[in-house]
């Protein structure tokens, strides 16, 4: 697509809808890559640091490194759909620019038990998806989430893609917990902040992992909807670090400057991700054995 990599995509956050099953093999084919190897990515939480997510792919696709499984956590749930529904990343940051905060943030329907529902986020990335469910994706995607009550990882596999994203993204205390099969779920950072095993479980057999996470700002925290992102961000930040060194090749944009709740900054984290997966590329190609 003839557009600058600059442009922007504007991404949310997670809620919940149908399906919760083991992916099937076999379901399409795959995208092997010269060695043979199915390449997966497990695509990290991070909240507004997810546009780096972004980049990270441009580079990839630039570099026609081939991925036939996604698997997402909370914002990369988001850009992971789109991404296995066949969005490139250059059609990603055209939608963005013109996304408003109101099509995937309707604080009209908070309550006491979230700031806000996850409706608008659920349509609109099924409008923009024309509602294509995700066992008929051209990738292998998995959206984590986290069951309320047994504290549970789940990986939505079929089902609506929008309701999958919601559920993966409904941080606790922002979004009020999506409901899915008569289960309450929360945001899958809780228990996978980037879902390396769900990758491998999805088939793949060398995974790129991509944390977006970095340090806590060190900002003064202004109102509680920060305080909640900061703090959830700590909390995950062990699990995201062991998580990540399990992967065949860890991609880690430098978000450190950036603040999670600061969904200004599209331009600057798009170019961060960028910049690091043009940086990952030698690995990558060493390992899989590309020329």
């Amino acid at each position: 697509m003839d557009m600058d990599r600059r442009q922007w995509l504007a991404l949310g956050a997670g809620l919940a809808g149908s399906g919760l099953a083991r992916a099937q093999a076999g379901r399409r084919a795959d995208n092997r890559s010269a060695s043979g190897r199915s390449i997966g990515l497990a695509l990290g939480g991070g909240s507004a640091r997810g546009f780096a997510h972004i980049g990270v792919l441009q580079a990839l696709d630039e570099a026609k490194i081939p991925v036939s499984v996604v698997a997402g956590t909370s914002a990369g749930s988001l850009v992971g759909a789109f991404y296995a529904a066949g969005f490139s990343p250059w059609k990603m940051q055209e939608v963005a620019l013109k996304v408003r905060d109101i099509d995937v943030a309707d604080l009209s329907s908070g309550n006491k038990r979230g700031m806000m529902g996850g409706a608008a986020l659920k349509r609109l990335v099924n409008s923009l998806l024309d509602n294509q469910p995700i066992e008929k994706m051209q990738r292998r995607f998995a959206a984590v989430a986290t069951d309320l009550a047994s504290g549970e990882k789940l990986a939505i596999q079929r089902g609506d893609a929008g309701a999958a994203v919601v559920a993966s993204c409904s941080i606790p205390g922002v979004f009020i917990p999506a409901m899915l099969e008569g289960r309450e779920l929360v945001d899958g950072g809780l228990t996978s902040p980037v879902p390396v095993a769900v990758a491998r479980q999805l088939g793949a057999d060398f995974v790129i992992a991509v944390d977006v996470g970095g340090k806590p700002s060190a900002k003064p925290r202004s109102g509680l909807y920060e305080i909640i992102l900061q703090s959830f961000e700590i909390m995950g930040r062990s699990l995201a670090q062991l998580e990540g060194k399990t992967a065949n090749v860890l991609i880690q944009p430098r978000t450190d400057e950036f603040d999670s709740s600061d969904f200004s900054a599209r331009k600057e984290m798009i170019e961060a991700g960028y910049a690091a997966g043009q940086a990952a590329l030698p690995e990558l190609r060493r390992k899989l054995g590309l020329s």
